[in-house]
């Protein structure tokens, strides 16, 4: 967990939740309402959790809400109250581990596993990350841990989630657990060596925050530490001109 305990600290205050357009949120808050009126645990993850952690929004119109996997028929029944309806018959997805239902074009996804079946959601996934403050709703994000853990996987031809996982690790290493990360990935730790490698590549001199035995673990040189703040910016610049690296942007 990135903090000591969580379940104790006050909820985070997510300015960035202001974003999200009111006709969007109406929908959002009425799953959720519907989802503790059935004392059905949850937490949010996706863009939603990337904010959380970065204090940037990338608004997707889609809200990741992660559920036990014995909670599944309730989490429908929950979401059908709400007013939502079933995308599969117009966008046919994978019933093995989430259910999507939509209002207009605000879209709510219910996730018991992940894509790849690699695991199921547990207790962990719902009560170690942060209590937020969404709006007028008190959820709870997935860890930082879960978060990185399963977006490693996404690497395919249409879509990849690395950009987010560096990131990630540019905003918490110092605070990461990181030997719980490394012991949920365990075989596939040469997943979490490749992203490191990129992001030692990219921003040596963040290389320090990560753990030495992180970099064992993982089969990865550190990188040597290079203080030029141009670096960063600079490599950046070559994989996207574009803004996509917050460690490339001015610190205050």
């Amino acid at each position: 967990m990135i903090q000591t305990d969580s379940r104790s600290s006050p909820p985070i205050s997510a300015a960035w939740a202001r974003e999200i357009p009111d006709p969007q949120w109406r929908v959002y808050r009425r799953v959720l309402e519907e989802l503790r009126a059935a004392a059905i645990p949850v937490a949010f993850g996706g863009a939603f959790a990337l904010a959380t952690y970065t204090a940037e929004l990338r608004n997707t119109k889609d809200f990741d809400l992660y559920i036990l996997p014995e909670d599944r028929d309730r989490a429908i029944a929950a979401m059908t109250r709400a007013g939502l309806v079933d995308i599969h018959a117009d966008a046919p997805y994978d019933r093995a581990w989430i259910y999507r239902a939509s209002e207009d074009d605000s879209l709510v996804d219910a996730i018991w596993a992940m894509a790849n079946l690699r695991t199921s959601v547990d207790l962990d996934w719902l009560t170690l990350g942060p209590e937020v403050e969404l709006r007028d709703q008190q959820v709870r994000s997935i860890p930082a841990e879960e978060l990185i853990w399963s977006k490693l996987y996404v690497l395919q031809r249409e879509r990849s989630d690395w950009v987010d996982v560096l990131n990630l690790i540019d905003a918490l290493a110092p605070r990461l657990d990181w030997e719980r990360l490394v012991a949920k990935l365990a075989a596939d730790v040469p997943l979490l060596g490749a992203a490191l490698s990129v992001f030692g590549w990219l921003a040596p001199a963040r290389g320090a925050d990560v753990p030495a035995f992180v970099w064992a673990a993982a089969g990865v040189r550190a990188p040597d530490a290079d203080r030029d703040p141009g670096i960063t910016r600079a490599r950046a610049d070559l994989l996207d001109r574009r803004p996509w690296f917050r460690g490339a942007a001015p610190r205050n």
